[in-house]
């Protein structure tokens, strides 16, 4: 039997499943595939040819790493602070930077050398600045005791880290660069060489030893390096270099039991007017055994010449220029620590590399 729908009422119709506005979704394409034969396997569209290998699966995607979560920083939390607290700090702190700076500044006037005080004032204020430091204990004589155990201080840090076993750099002879004749005052002249000996004192037989300098060409071994000479006034000179090593020296003369020192004079040195300026300083025994240690005969393969310390002079590169005494007279093999030129003027007694 049909549906009657009433009179003056319309028919339902079914809803439309595309939106408003949309465009209708696209028929099916299975109703345009073609059909398979009644009784043929049943093949998918995408299947590949029987002569194509299969394709391999896909790769799996890597999970994404999960970012590290921030730290929340917590609030920020006010505090009260009376105002009086806050006057009481920053008077506290004034006075602090206050007593630092005058702190500092009198420590620095004290230390300044005597000739660099009399340039920046003059002779009234400097006075009273001096008078008012002797009577807080800041006496000259305590300077120079603070300035003497700095340098031990630095003198016993640079021989803790001295090493026999360690070699300064050598270099080929074509890297030797020009050495300046840096005596501290006038080159002595060739009557030096006349009559020159070598004397050795301090020995474990006692007595004297005095040898010349063909004596020792002829006894000990002649040796070469080409070596760095570095001066404490910022330069420095490559140079060749030949003599006999001072550990076969020491070999040959060993120096009494308990000498740990030695010191080593030039009395034919000169002061800038030419009037005699003995020079002299230190070394341990250490170092003179050191193998890079020299008793220097000749440079760049000929004899010295009196610029650098003819007839024989000290080559230690592992010490500063000012320790590698030219134009050597006297050896002496101590206990004590001996005297040293550039120390009594200031200097380092040590004066490691």
């Amino acid at each position: 039997m049909d549906d009657v729908t009433p009179e003056g009422e319309t028919p339902e119709r079914e809803p439309d499943a595309t939106p408003a506005g949309a465009e209708p979704a696209p028929a099916s394409d299975a109703a345009h595939e073609p059909q398979a034969a009644p009784g043929a396997p049943a093949t998918p569209p995408d299947a590949p040819a029987d002569d194509a290998a299969p394709a391999p699966p896909p790769a799996p995607r890597a999970a994404p790493v999960p970012r590290a979560a921030r730290p929340i920083e917590p609030p920020e939390i006010p505090i009260d602070v009376p105002r009086g607290r806050l006057s009481a700090q920053t008077r506290r702190a004034f006075l602090l930077f206050t007593g630092g700076v005058i702190a500092s500044a009198a420590g620095a006037w004290w230390l300044l050398p005597d000739a660099t005080r009399r340039r920046l004032l003059p002779d009234g204020p400097r006075a009273d600045l001096d008078s008012l430091a002797a009577r807080v204990g800041l006496a000259r004589a305590n300077r120079e005791r603070v300035l003497d155990r700095a340098l031990t201080f630095d003198d016993d840090v640079a021989e803790a880290l001295y090493s026999p076993n360690r070699a300064v750099r050598t270099y080929a002879r074509d890297q030797v660069t020009p050495l300046r004749n840096n005596y501290d005052g006038r080159t002595p002249g060739p009557e030096i060489l006349d009559g020159w000996a070598l004397r050795i004192t301090g020995l474990a037989a006692g007595g004297i030893v005095t040898l010349t300098r063909d004596q020792l060409l002829a006894r000990f071994a002649l040796r070469e390096q080409v070596t760095r000479l570095v001066c404490v006034e910022g330069w420095s000179a490559i140079a060749w270099w030949g003599g006999i090593r001072f550990a076969d020296l020491l070999a040959a003369f060993p120096p009494a039991p308990g000498a740990r020192w030695v010191a080593m004079r030039s009395s034919v040195n000169l002061d800038a007017r030419g009037n005699p300026d003995p020079y002299y300083v230190s070394i341990d025994l250490g170092t003179a055994r050191h193998p890079q240690t020299l008793l220097a005969t000749h440079q760049n393969g000929a004899p010295l010449t009196l610029e650098h310390g003819a007839p024989l002079r000290l080559l230690a590169p592992v010490k500063l220029g000012l320790k590698n005494i030219k134009a050597v007279t006297d050896i002496a093999y101590t206990t004590p620590e001996p005297a040293d030129y550039w120390n009594e003027r200031g200097y380092s007694k040590y004066d490691g590399l």
